[in-house]
């Protein structure tokens, strides 16, 4: 039986995750759309950088064929200067290369990761591959290919400038010394029964575990674990130590403001206010209310000129306007997928947001950012987009600096926490009456819409684009009527 890379670095993370993968793979949750994609752009910035190192020979991925992977390999190694997918197998540990490059009598590892930067995790993960190869071939370096999010693109993509190339050697011959003593560990925990290990903060670190709910179902909810700005090894100590339920923090724990209030509101279920903090916070409102939302998209590879790795690219947004009188105006918009979004967003903004009144964000750094964005990518635009930032309110602050706290936020700000406490019963109101639920599936969607052949489900997809946004400024729009009214009754 083969342990591939990445069970290895599996089990690492929770050698239950691993024997669960061998075992019991059933219980495992089915990918997401985001992690398909982000799968898929592993892929693609593997594809690219091998043009850093031209000329090689790739051995093509078979499942059930490892072994004739392996004996082409060795094959390839004799006489090329660059494989690329190369695989060796030693001790039962089975392992792909991304890059081999022939430096002289040894050959250098170049392991690519679609991140913008080294991390922890990166360096077992190419240590292993080490240990491996080194029994196969002569090794000189060890290295970490990644996106260099100082890039901006200009024109045609320069893939020289687009990667970052950075040496863990040193890291990588230091995991040596521990690898086969996990080797061992792991095959040991593999030939007995479910291994006994308690939840902790390995479930989610480096990498949420697929087998969470399965490990999770008898934790209830609310619980110590959702206590919020609580240290999360202190949480799973407190739980394991029998403090469990919010009622079991009492004369257990000595909390902070936010987290009292958390565990005093839940057992009470009684919101608390601030009316005085509340009623200063609402004060200088002018109208017109407008309540901007923008959506984004990343991408690993810029397409665009003026374009980065990973940097925020506007593509939609949702305003509603409230004027003195009452009467609720939508204004959105919504880019065409094919092209550059920026421009065409920045214009119809700037024609549809009232010249002046409150703009409510909820959390603002977020909507303020994509504007300083723009600014800084237009300068024709500039001086007009930069005026909006000193018309902006946050409405997180309310919740976020305790004015207002329901007992439904469970320590939460978020308004998918905020909305459904304060309007539990308003289908016009409920997030999971939508197709899209969440930003991030949103930023998922948008950039693939291109790849969509069928204009029917083109066409489905962006009206649930749509109703997304919309209902993120008709939520700002119904809390800040929520909260005046509240400040109102308070004072009659």
């Amino acid at each position: 039986m083969y342990l591939s890379k990445s069970q290895y670095m599996r089990g690492l993370q929770c050698p239950k995750a691993l024997w669960l993968f061998k075992n019991r793979k059933e219980l495992a949750a089915e990918p997401d759309q985001r992690r398909l994609n982000l799968f898929a752009t592993g892929h693609r910035v593997g594809d690219l950088a091998k043009q850093l190192f031209p000329g090689g020979v790739e051995i093509e991925y078979r499942q059930s064929d490892y072994q004739g992977m392996i004996d082409e390999t060795s094959r390839y190694t004799k006489g090329e200067n660059v494989v690329y997918e190369g695989s060796f197998s030693t001790n039962g540990v089975f392992v792909r290369a991304d890059i081999l490059v022939k430096n002289g009598p040894v050959w250098d590892i170049y392991e690519v990761k679609a991140t913008a930067s080294t991390k922890a995790v990166h360096k077992p993960d190419v240590a292993i591959q080490w240990y491996v190869i080194g029994k196969h071939l002569a090794l000189g370096k060890a290295y970490l290919v990644h996106l260099d999010t100082s890039y901006v693109r200009h024109g045609e993509l320069d893939i020289q400038s687009l990667f970052r190339v950075d040496d863990i050697t040193d890291d990588v011959q230091a995991e040596q010394a521990s690898i086969e003593s996990n080797l061992e560990n792991l095959k040991a925990m593999l030939a007995g029964g479910e291994p006994d290990i308690p939840i902790g903060t390995h479930c989610k670190n480096p990498y949420e575990c697929d087998f969470l709910a399965h490990c999770w179902q008898d934790v209830p909810y609310p619980s110590i674990l959702d206590l919020c700005r609580l240290n999360g090894d202190r949480k799973f100590k407190l739980y394991h130590n029998g403090v469990v339920t919010y009622e079991d923090t009492r004369n257990h724990i000595d909390l902070n403001a936010v987290q009292a209030l958390q565990v005093e509101t839940a057992l009470s279920r009684e919101p608390y206010i601030d009316t005085g903090a509340l009623t200063d916070y609402l004060r200088d409102v002018r109208h017109p209310i407008s309540c901007l939302d923008f959506e984004t998209f990343q991408e690993a590879i810029p397409r665009f000129d003026g374009q980065g790795p990973y940097k925020n690219i506007p593509f939609q947004y949702s305003l509603h306007i409230l004027h003195q009188n009452g009467d609720l105006e939508h204004r959105e918009f919504l880019a065409d997928e094919t092209g550059d979004p920026r421009l065409g967003l920045t214009r119809r903004l700037l024609h549809d947001i009232p010249d002046d009144g409150t703009i409510f964000a909820f959390h603002q750094s977020f909507e303020i950012g994509v504007i300083n964005g723009l600014a800084r990518h237009f300068d024709r635009y500039a001086a007009q987009l930069t005026a909006l930032i000193g018309r902006f309110k946050d409405l997180e602050i309310p919740f976020n600096r305790l004015m207002y706290y329901h007992p439904d936020f469970h320590g939460s700000f978020s308004i998918k926490s905020v909305l459904p406490a304060l309007f539990p019963r308003d289908p016009e109101l409920d997030y999971k009456n939508l197709d899209i639920q969440s930003g991030d599936v949103a930023m998922d969607i948008f950039p693939h819409l291109n790849e969509i052949d069928d204009p029917d489900k083109k066409a489905a997809l962006r009206e649930s684009l749509l109703a997304y946004c919309r209902l993120d400024t008709l939520a700002m729009v119904k809390i800040w009527q929520r909260l005046n009214k509240t400040i109102n009754s308070a004072n009659e």
